[in-house]
């Protein structure tokens, strides 16, 4: 039932690689879905295996993949297990905008050696987004930085975190910087229990005085005021993210097919034709974010993060409608427990939290689309 996002993307040896993995990872995806507790055996597969590093450009020690292919290794990944996907999506964003950076002329080469030697990221930006939370005061070389960064997903098998603080200085400033989280003063609240993605991992990462050096400082912007950075990672991290939910809906219709095959009720059969309705708008949704994303070699305008904020607002919806509409074809099976279909609705539900919810997204590409700042 799956393909690729494009009849002329090849299955390549990474897609088969994330494949074996998920396979490997599948039997255990119940119970962790009950205890809630992430798999550090699949972080460990993922770096042994090059995945981690699968974006990093070749010359860096990477892999070299392309933008589209990263997300074909997700979404194989979500088939057969969600939570797993989605963590890995949150590394995998914060890599591609670095090789957006790097493709424009700008040095990533630090981040990229991170990576090639294995290490994980972590991303807090949908939390943070504009105006960042938390507390920085300026001290000799650095400064000193407190928060509570949430969701934080694969902050426990996560290496280094990418972040930003709140700076009140001569004028209200944001911090963009990145934390081992090893360092003094990093710890993990575990916070996370909720209704879907529930071995994602994505816990409380608390910083109490935790001494940033000036060399970890990426960024320093005004708060209240739109970063154009934000246009580059909203471009890089929504197609990855919407193509590891887009797994999600594969094995959910894969599993309706397989378990109704041969059904002839004409209500089964319209809801399996709804359903397949759903899940091609979603599919050719994404599909379209990674054509126009070139390779992560999009250009970082507003109207670019307005269209791909929009197509993310409607691949959602169309994503959560498939699997509601598997469970409404399967009838009461897909309702129970026993099911791979109920844990499937409950973590598609997940792709509505990513930036942004349908309200702040129509106001944002509204706004871009009569000439507006996104943010008024």
């Amino acid at each position: 039932m799956t393909s690729t996002f494009t009849d002329t993307t090849p299955t390549t040896d990474r897609v088969a690689l994330a494949r074996e993995i998920g396979e490997s990872l599948r039997p255990e995806v119940p119970e962790r879905d009950r205890t809630g507790e992430i798999s550090a055996v699949a972080f460990d597969r993922l770096r042994a295996s090059g995945l981690s590093a699968a974006l990093v450009p070749t010359e860096f020690g990477g892999g070299g993949a392309s933008h589209q292919e990263m997300g074909e290794i997700l979404r194989e990944l979500g088939r057969h297990d969600p939570s797993t996907a989605v963590a890995f999506a949150m590394h995998s964003h914060l890599v591609a905008a670095q090789v957006w950076r790097h493709n424009h002329g700008v040095d990533a080469s630090a981040v990229f050696a991170k990576v090639a030697a294995g290490a994980i990221l972590v991303s807090t930006g949908a939390s943070d987004w504009v105006d960042s939370n938390g507390a920085a005061v300026r001290v000799d070389g650095g400064y000193r930085v407190s928060a509570r960064k949430a969701p934080a997903s694969g902050c426990e098998v996560g290496d280094v975190l990418v972040t930003s603080v709140r700076f009140e200085g001569e004028s209200e400033q944001v911090l963009h910087c990145a934390i081992p989280m090893t360092a003094p003063g990093v710890s993990i609240d575990k916070t996370w229990d909720t209704l879907g993605l529930r071995a994602s991992g994505s816990h409380t990462v608390v910083l109490d005085d935790v001494f940033v050096p000036d060399a970890a400082v990426s960024l320093i912007r005004p708060a209240g005021v739109w970063p154009p950075v934000l246009n580059v990672v909203i471009g890089a991290a929504l197609p990855l993210v919407l193509a590891a939910y887009l797994g999600v809906a594969d094995s959910a219709v894969e599993l309706t097919a397989r378990l109704l095959a041969g059904r002839a009720e004409p209500h089964t059969l319209q809801s399996a034709g709804e359903m397949l309705n759903a899940y091609t708008t979603a599919a050719d949704l994404v599909a379209a974010m990674f054509t126009d994303s070139d390779n992560l070699g999009f250009a970082n305008t507003d109207e670019y993060a307005g269209r791909t904020l929009s197509r993310k607002t409607v691949a959602a919806d169309a994503l959560i409608t498939t699997v509601r509409l598997a469970i409404e074809t399967t009838g009461g099976a897909g309702y129970s427990r026993s099911c791979d279909l109920e844990r499937l609705y409950r973590d598609i539900h997940g792709c509505q939290f990513h930036p942004l919810p349908r309200a702040k997204q129509t106001r944002f590409s509204g706004r871009v689309l009569l000439g507006h700042s996104p943010l008024g």
